[in-house]
């Protein structure tokens, strides 16, 4: 399965960022962007200036703001919209896709209300059958692949020769894609790192160092594996690049939009000052970690530290006083 025409549903950081991607193997890349300005700018001057400054984009990628035009001829899909604005998007958009094309997810998270994972989410909209769904996880912070530094993702499927196909698609000098069939544990994976990432944030805006983010990120790895053993998912997946590679990635670097909003929480800034200081953007995480505590209580699992993060986020907790109760809990075996 040889995939040449590949269409991108989304201009932020990430899509234009896994837009390159595709483009430096070789494909031909059509970005659409919600604003027209945004999509002139990419096709005409070949840059993404409001989310990837500095960076020059293949001269074969080009985007238009009129979705009919980005879908016509498209072999795969990739849809590179927030999780929580994914239904909305993709319902507006499912008269127009392609029949047989690739649907490809780069959306990390869990859907409030229906407790959904992001491709069941696209296959009930799209009514597609879910092994014609691949989802992209890993360490993949937009600015440092769109820079080319060498970095791995991992791409799910339960048919793995689609997998396969967009493995071939992007695969490239800087671009190291793995495949994987375990998509209920990529997709557990890469939408709790966010959660984790924000307790990290809030551990280094409260002052704290190494031995604390090492204590989060790992018990944080410990909670989001129960929750994907209960429904489904390899354990394995959790300590590949889905799992504990994207969580490191995510946890510790100042690139990343969820370490960096909960370090203005751990600082005592509220929630909207943490807002208007990233633009307007809410990291997924604050959202997320609703859904997941919401599914790890329908499906009986303990998450201290995604609990710990909804109180902090939606009700109004103290970080400080939170952090307290974390390490006052019973004590107990580490893998019980």
């Amino acid at each position: 399965m040889v995939l040449q025409r590949i269409t991108v549903l989304g201009a932020g950081s990430w899509g234009t960022a896994f837009a390159k991607v595709l483009a430096d193997a070789g494909r031909d890349v059509t970005v659409w962007a919600r604003r027209p300005e945004v999509a002139r700018e990419i096709r005409d001057e070949h840059v993404n200036s409001g989310y990837l400054p500095g960076v020059r984009l293949p001269d074969r990628l080009t985007a238009t703001a009129d979705p009919a035009e980005a879908l016509a001829g498209a072999e795969a899909v990739v849809l590179a919209v927030p999780s929580q604005s994914l239904r909305a998007n993709l319902t507006g958009w499912r008269g127009l896709l392609p029949a047989g094309a690739i649907l490809v997810s780069l959306a990390k998270g869990v859907e409030l209300g229906t407790l959904k994972r992001m491709s069941e989410v696209i296959a009930e909209i799209t009514e597609r059958p879910e092994h014609e769904i691949v989802v992209v996880s890993g360490p993949n912070l937009a600015r440092e692949i769109a820079q080319e530094q060498p970095a791995a993702a991992v791409l799910a499927c339960t048919d793995h020769e689609r997998a396969v196909a967009i493995q071939h698609a992007s695969a490239g000098p800087y671009f190291r894609p793995y495949t994987n069939t375990d998509v209920i544990g990529c997709e557990l994976g890469g939408a709790c790192k966010n959660v984790i990432a924000l307790s990290c944030g809030m551990a280094a805006g409260m002052g704290y160092g190494a031995n604390t983010m090492a204590t989060l990120i790992t018990r944080g790895l410990a909670e989001m594996a129960r929750l994907g053993v209960k429904l489904g998912a390899d354990p394995l997946t959790f300590a590949g690049l889905a799992g504990v590679g994207d969580l490191v990635a995510t946890c510790t670097s100042p690139l990343s939009r969820n370490r960096t909003f909960g370090e203005r929480l751990g600082r005592g800034e509220t929630l909207e000052q943490a807002q208007r200081a990233t633009g307007g953007q809410v990291a997924e995480g604050v959202m997320s970690c609703s859904s997941i505590r919401e599914l790890a209580r329908a499906n009986g699992v303990d998450m201290p530290l995604t609990d710990a993060m909804h109180r902090v986020c939606h009700e109004g907790a103290d970080p400080a006083k939170v952090g307290a109760e974390l390490l006052g809990r019973e004590r107990k075996h580490e893998w019980s």
